[in-house]
């Protein structure tokens, strides 16, 4: 679970150990003394932050793009129901736009490859 290092106290770690939930970032306490296991950590803790940076980057694009930091709702349901209307709106938009990338790079291909007359003088006009 990604967290933010406020949420990565004593009593959060626990439950989450209790839970099987591996929280993100370094272990509290002291380095261990093995370099072996410290670089093991230190790689970790960078690819939990790769996989961080890229969610914060969608709700930072949601705030900014979609008007996710407007929501002012006063029931709990219905904030949560604009939230999520605003992420169903993010992912429609990014499968439209795939959809649509595909059609157009299937529709150019065949124009490239062209006639076999193509390229000899005379015997195919070139529009």
């Amino acid at each position: 679970m990604h967290a933010d290092k406020i949420y990565r106290n004593q009593e959060n770690r626990r439950f989450c150990k209790k839970h099987g939930i591996r929280l993100s970032g370094p272990p509290l306490g002291r380095p261990p003394k093995d370099a072996q296991i410290s670089r093991e950590i230190r790689k970790q803790v960078y690819q939990d932050e790769v996989e961080r940076n890229a969610v914060e980057g969608k709700f930072g694009q949601a705030k900014r793009r979609y008007g996710l930091g407007r929501v002012m709702c006063k029931l709990a349901n219905t904030a949560e129901t604009a939230v999520l209307v605003t992420f169903l709106v993010m992912n429609l938009e990014r499968w439209l736009k795939a959809i649509l990338f595909w059609f157009f790079y299937n529709l150019r291909i065949p124009s490239q490859i062209g006639s076999p007359l193509q390229g000899r003088p005379g015997l195919c006009i070139e529009i």
